[in-house]
């Protein structure tokens, strides 16, 4: 049943001001499941205990549940339903409660509880999913130990698997067997988990730092072991790296992994048992590209890495969210950052969180990394939460330096293990373990917006002193209309414009409104290197030129910040030539010149450096975005890029041409470049470009060739167009994971027809509304894509409109997800801004509306 509101009706709104210890707490609960698709019977028997003196009732959270029995100390117990909850009037310290009830997992679309998924049983529970299987104190507070019986048809359900460690089983009459797990330790409800199914193992084991063997498993359907290997090593080398970053050691005898085709997220760190949505587990080099493995460790080391920040250390409230997930994806970015390219990665992660995260800042939906309030809270899934909350966590780092952030991170988990922890607390060790008075540095947990940092070089005289001024101001965000100045820490360096060379460097805290930093006798014109590395989420403003930047991005020694000036020339003169009509494309044309040919660079980093940046992240610079002007100039300038060096194009295509593949840094940085160029021959407009990529895409003995090829093709309208993408379909129609590929790409392309092309994918015969994976691969990218979505005639609105109601009757945690775009009308001329608020009205008005897509729909209109 869907938790629905009738608009104009308000779901009421949770604070954080407003927490309370729970009233009573499980120490045990014993579950036992007689499991079946249609109809599963679910017995709970839970030790509890009252949380200090008072008289309150035992209130249980359900979510369409109705109690078949309800027993206390063995007796059948009065008791009473408020709204979905079960309340019982108890009168002693302690009691033993015993709950029935029955679902049905085939009928549960939300992907929330327990749900059916191609043939499986599995389970989602975080954030508020257990109260979908069984009444219980469903709270992050609430931390008890679990016992867990399952009973299913032994032929249909063959593998049975629950939290912890495996501890009974057998045969039962008529078909059925069991199983018996029992978790050691104690958790919080949403990190239960159970799967049950016809599953096949990658088993192998992993050796602790203290001798103890863990039987490791990666579960998936048969046919899909081959494609799990990957996965395997990503979980042994993220279980050994965070030994010896961290210093922190798996507890458990067993670690399984489970693969889904039906997921909300893109997996899940339920404790001893992670399930996973398929696509960041298989991968073989036919079906998967290099992100994709990249994406696959990044995750699996993520879900690992929950086991002590989020499991054994868990978040008191939802409102600590970023607790377990901002220090968790930090903790995933350096683990990854480690075994490739640091500085590659760390250009991808700043793209990532300026293409989500900074939109979300500057526009309704801001939220702090730490939220005051919220109606549903699966909406605080967000890039704030998780990608500026790593940010938020990496400035302590940056701050702190290495070996004083470890002894912080130490201490914390050790004064909180077992516990349910806060924001404050996280801070506190921190500041216990180093002497520092973060007091300040606390302001990044409750004020939401991107600060904005303007940095003014001058110099006194030829050889004298420089001085850098610095000015921050933090925008006004949805119920924070005046804010403080925030610290934020800036790594800087001052380079000679004449020698090339570094003549200073310091790491800066701008803690006020204004500085000024003083460099003497700086001998010559210097060029200023700021932010370098990304030392903190912040936008940087300067005066710097258009020389400045084309000599920074050949001479800086910060390879984030040598990308960083590339970008910044290339912005600025897209930003002049939308604005004035005309800009000067000549000194982007040759620092692009400069870094193809340099042969100290490595291909990764050229990839990245070379590319132009995206025309949403273009809009952002601009105070009212122009979707068409944007897409004209931007195009305009690849073109000049692709006629102007199409001889080292070509060079750099073919010095980079595949020789067998392999999945190692150099290999992945070769095919990435020769992506990029083959894109850049295209924009030239050389008649032979398609052929050449239908070569490529024909040729290739990996997905990333191939898909390189395909999305090149797909921007064009040739006949090779046509020709990949009826191959790529053919080949892989019966694979959802590389099908999902196919349908992305054509709801990216910048072609004219992609409107059209988008609505018709939604009809294809392997669309279906049920997949979150599908729905995001069709409606999730086409939103995304700037030009058709925001056309001007608002049908890319009403279609995307169209799609949330439809999805919310099914999936609202889904369906939400995909409202933000419509929020950014404020962004836009008065006649999208018009159509977009016509669209998100049309939703909020809508009779029956689940609180989750209310919630984004009516603040995306505040």
């Amino acid at each position: 049943m869907l938790d629905a509101v009738t608009a104009p009706a308000l779901p009421h709104v949770i604070h954080r001001g407003d927490y309370r210890p729970p009233d009573w707490l499980v120490d045990e609960v014993a579950l036992d499941f007689a499991l079946d698709p249609e109809a599963t019977r679910v017995k709970a028997r839970l030790s509890v205990h009252r949380n200090g003196a008072h008289e309150r009732v035992l209130r249980l959270d359900g979510d369409g549940l109705t109690p078949r029995a309800v027993r206390v100390d063995g007796a059948d117990a009065d008791w009473r339903m408020d709204g979905p909850a079960l309340l019982l009037d108890l009168t002693g310290d302690a009691h033993v409660v015993e709950t029935e009830v029955e679902i049905a997992p085939a009928a549960n679309t939300q992907l929330m509880g327990l749900y059916a998924s191609a043939g499986l049983l599995c389970t989602q529970c975080e954030p508020e999913g257990f109260r979908r299987i069984t009444f219980f104190p469903d709270r992050p507070d609430v931390l008890a130990r679990y016992t867990v019986r399952l009973e299913a048809d032994a032929r249909r359900f063959p593998v049975l698997l629950a939290n912890g460690d495996h501890v009974g089983g057998g045969e039962l009459p008529g078909g059925r067997h069991w199983a018996e797990w029992r978790d050691p330790f104690p958790k919080p409800a949403y990190l239960f988990a159970l799967v049950a199914g016809d599953l096949a193992c990658n088993a192998d084991t992993f050796t602790t730092r203290s001798g103890r063997e863990v039987q490791l498993g990666i579960w998936v359907a048969a046919g899909d072991v081959e494609r799990t290997h990957h996965a395997m090593r990503a979980l042994k080398t993220s279980m050994a790296w965070d030994e010896q970053a961290y210093g922190r050691e798996y507890d458990l005898s067993i670690f399984n992994i489970v693969a889904v085709a039906d997921f909300n997220f893109g997996a899940m760190e339920n404790k001893g048992l992670n399930i996973f949505n398929s696509r960041y587990i298989l991968a073989d080099p036919d079906t998967a590209t290099d992100a994709d493995y990249d994406a696959i460790a990044a995750v699996v080391a993520h879900e690992y890495f929950h086991n002590w920040s989020g499991n054994r250390v868990t978040c008191r409230d939802w409102f600590q969210l970023s607790l377990k997930e901002g220090f968790t994806v930090l903790r995933d970015q350096q683990f990854s950052a480690d075994q490739g390219s640091p500085a590659v990665k760390r250009i991808e992660d700043v793209r990532a969180l300026r293409a989500a995260q900074f939109p979300e800042d500057s526009g309704p939906l801001a939220h702090p990394i730490r939220p005051d309030q919220y109606i549903e809270i699966s909406n605080f899934y967000t890039p704030t939460v998780y990608n500026k909350g790593a940010e938020v966590i990496r400035m302590l780092l940056v701050l702190l330096g290495p070996e004083r952030f470890r002894a912080g991170s130490d201490l914390y988990f050790t004064r909180h293990d077992g516990e349910a922890a806060t924001c404050e607390q996280f801070i506190q060790a921190m500041e216990d373990a180093t002497g520092e008075d973060l007091a300040k540095f606390r302001l990044w947990y409750s004020q939401a917006g991107t600060p904005r940092v303007r940095a003014t070089l001058t110099q006194d005289a030829p050889g004298g002193r420089a001085r850098l001024r610095l000015d921050q101001a933090v925008p006004a965000t949805p119920g924070q209309p005046d804010k403080q100045p925030m610290p934020i820490p800036l790594r800087i360096a001052l380079f000679g414009q004449a020698s090339g060379t570094k003549i200073a460097e310091q790491l800066v805290v701008l803690d006020e409104s204004h500085a000024e930093i003083l460099f003497d006798a700086v001998p010559e014109q210097p060029a200023l290197s700021i932010n370098r590395g990304f030392s903190a989420p912040v936008i940087v403003e300067s005066d710097r030129s258009a020389a400045d930047l084309a000599f920074l991005s050949a001479h800086d020694d910060d390879p984030f910040a040598r990308y960083e000036a590339m970008q910044q020339l290339m912005i600025d003169t897209l930003v002049t030539g939308i604005a004035a009509g005309d800009a000067d494309i000549a000194p982007v044309i040759e620092a692009v010149r400069r870094t193809l040919t340099d042969p100290a660079l490595d291909a990764a980093f050229v990839a990245e450096a070379v590319l132009l940046p995206s025309e949403a992240f273009i809009g952002d610079q601009m105070l009212v975005v122009d979707p068409e002007r944007i897409a004209l100039v931007r195009e305009g300038l690849r073109a000049a890029l692709g006629r102007e060096l199409e001889d080292d194009w070509r060079t750099v295509y073919e010095r980079h041409a595949a020789n067998g593949y392999d999945y190692n840094p150099t290999a992945k940085g070769a095919r990435r470049l020769r992506t990029v160029a083959l894109g850049f021959m295209a924009a030239s407009g050389a008649k032979d470009v398609p052929q050449i990529a239908l070569d490529q895409f024909a040729r290739a003995d990996n997905m990333t060739d191939r898909q390189g090829a395909l999305g090149v093709l797909a921007n064009g309208y040739s006949p090779e167009r046509e020709e990949a993408l009826a191959a790529f379909y053919a080949r892989y129609r019966d694979n959802p994971l590389v099908l999902d590929k196919w349908f992305t790409t054509q709801a990216l392309s910048t072609r004219e027809d992609t409107l059209d092309v988008a609505k018709a994918l939604v009809r294809h015969p392997d669309f279906t509304l049920s997949n979150p994976n599908r729905l995001r691969a069709v409606v999730g990218a086409f939103s995304l894509n700037q030009r058709p979505f925001h056309a001007a005639s608002g049908a890319g609105y009403r279609f995307l409109a169209d799609m949330i109601l439809e999805v919310d009757r099914l999936n609202p945690q889904t369906a939400a997800k995909l409202v933000p775009p419509l929020g950014r009308w404020r962004r836009f001329d008065e006649g999208r801004a018009a159509l977009m608020r016509g669209q998100l009205e049309r939703i909020v008005a809508t009779p029956v509306l689940s609180k989750d897509v209310f919630e984004q729909a009516s603040k995306s209109l505040g």
